[in-house]
């Protein structure tokens, strides 16, 4: 073994040449790494070597790495490790990545990292499986180069997928590992949820969808989508990336927090419009209506929706689950969303820190999880003991029709809905799905709760670790003050809510505020981003 670890050691040593590191402190955080594209060739080599160790490790599974900036500016770019079941990496390997990237020395903080795992001789010897994809960002080409060029280094087996949506990577990925999931290829996700859409909607016509694809991935993704749909959903896609440029003024994000629609769509009232963002994990669907007002239903919107749903089929299917139906929010959930499931529709809601490996995992203490952040990324989980559940009710004779035709909804929703990380693609699927079987346009949903107005803000500060939170990120700890000031604002204020977040992506505090009017609402963020700037060293101009 040790004349095999010093060859590809030594190997990893040549080829790290090629890809000097910057002078930059990198930080593996919720997205990943995420910065300007000129900053990560070092980081995407080291990247391919982590992914190989991990395959390694996990005795020669496929490991994921998804080349993207997803909502961020065409400049940016970024990766991400993505572990066998499609989720995202393993908390404790953050670490090592963080590492790896930041080191002077590729082969002694390597070889640091495999002494800590205590890999054995014949982990040594297994194949480092790793699968690569990026969206279409200009720069994703020779990124995705220096990712494969890290595991041809240290021996590893790769194979580079070319352009996919995020989602897609980690569908396939996970199919690769589970083979029981679907199909791992492009091909075989569009079957899989374009197949259980045609069952669950009974290949009805539905109302035609305007799509905002971004100018990014999901544009001609969901033109490849489209053709397994029979027919059966019209969709018209804009913002397809032939003219405009990614992210720009337009996409999930756009919509989200300027709160109108996007350029490069001729917008109509009462038509349905749907914004992805820019890897296609993202989406939000919105509309005028004829008085000129925008709607927007983003995913606190969604999570009712699919929560309500599946209530419903669960309710007629009698599946006997211990666990049973439950949603998980952010911080930046509205306020009016959780009072609506909890106080209406009675399903249990859990609050955790932002970012989708939180969410992910806290989505595993039900039978049924549904999550989302308000930002429109989000999916569902359906447990084991769920799948065995369905699976053993459907063999049950002389099953009424009733719960026959429930069971088999069941089935075709846990088929269109992507587990493995929040989807565009099949998310919109699901909604369309609920929406036809409900006889429902855009408006009859979004009359299920009236949203409280919201805002908000970006404070740049010198250093955002001095913003330390607890309670799930809703309250403040540092600096000291803080806090207090935030509770004394938002007394004054008619349903006022607010709380500030170090970002786990750029120098920036984040802050939220909702009110009973949006003039209160702007309000209460302006005034928190003012106590944020002076108690946590704000830079540049104080915010106006």
């Amino acid at each position: 073994m040790e004349s095999l670890t010093q060859k590809l050691f030594e190997n990893v040593s040549e080829k790290s040449s090629k890809y000097p590191k910057p002078e930059f402190k990198f930080t593996y955080g919720t997205a990943g790494f995420r910065l300007k594209a000129e900053l990560l060739p070092s980081v995407m080599y080291r990247m391919g070597l982590l992914a190989v160790l991990r395959s390694r490790a996990l005795g020669s599974k496929t490991i994921g790495l998804m080349i993207t900036a997803s909502h961020n500016p065409v400049q940016d770019n970024g990766v991400k490790l993505i572990d066998p079941m499609g989720e995202m990496l393993e908390a404790d390997w953050e670490k090592y990545a963080t590492q790896l990237a930041n080191s002077d020395d590729v082969v002694k903080c390597l070889k640091e990292i495999t002494q800590h795992l205590m890999l054995t001789s014949s982990e040594w010897n297994d194949v480092g499986n790793i699968v690569v994809a990026r969206d279409t960002r200009p720069s994703g080409n020779d990124l995705s180069q220096a990712v494969v060029d890290g595991a041809d280094a240290f021996g590893g087996k790769f194979n580079d997928l070319g352009i996919l949506t995020t989602p897609q990577l980690h569908f396939i990925v996970r199919c690769i590992n589970d083979p029981k999931y679907g199909s791992a290829s492009e091909d075989g996700y569009y079957h899989k949820i374009s197949s259980a859409f045609l069952k669950l909607t009974k290949s009805s016509s539905l109302s035609p969808v305007n799509i905002d694809g971004a100018n990014g991935v999901g544009a001609p993704k969901m033109s490849e989508l489209g053709k397994h749909l029979k027919n059966a959903l019209q969709v018209c896609v804009f913002n397809d990336g032939s003219s405009g440029e990614l992210n720009k003024n337009c996409g999930a994000d756009f919509v989200k927090i300027a709160q109108k629609g996007p350029e490069g769509l001729d917008i109509k009232a009462g038509c349905r419009y749907v914004s992805f963002d820019g890897d296609a994990d993202r989406i939000v669907y919105f509309y005028y209506d004829s008085s000129g007002r925008f709607h927007l239903l983003d995913g606190d919107k969604i999570s009712t929706l699919f929560a309500s749903y599946l209530k419903e089929k669960l309710e007629a299917s009698s599946l006997n689950l211990d666990r049973g139906l439950g949603v998980v929010q952010t911080a930046y959930a509205n306020g009016s969303s959780t009072s609506y499931l909890r106080d209406i529709l009675k399903i249990p809601v859990a609050c955790v820190k932002t970012g989708v490996k939180h969410l992910h995992k806290k989505a595993q203490d039900f039978d049924v999880g549904v999550y989302f952040e308000a930002n429109g990324h989000g999916t569902v989980l359906f447990s084991e003991a769920f799948k065995s559940e369905l699976s053993r009710a459907k063999q049950e004779p002389h099953l009424s029709t009733e719960k026959r035709e429930a069971l088999e909804d069941l089935e075709s929703a846990m088929n269109i809905i992507n587990e493995t990380v929040g989807d565009a693609l099949s998310d919109m699927l699901m909604v369309e799905a609920i929406l036809c079987e409900w006889k429902w346009d855009l408006p009859s949903w979004d009359k299920c709760y009236g949203d409280l107005p919201n805002r908000q803000r970006k404070v740049r500060v010198k250093d955002r670790t001095v913003i330390t939170t607890t309670d799930a990120e809703r309250k403040t700890v540092s600096p000291e003050g803080l806090q207090s000031e935030i509770d004394a604002l938002v007394a004054k204020v008619g349903k006022g809510r607010s709380f500030a977040r170090p970002s786990g992506t750029e120098d920036v505090v984040r802050v939220y505020a909702e009110g009973e009017t949006q003039e209160s609402a702007d309000s209460l963020a302006l005034a928190v981003s003012g106590k944020v700037y002076d108690l946590a060293g704000g830079v540049g101009d104080r915010p106006t």
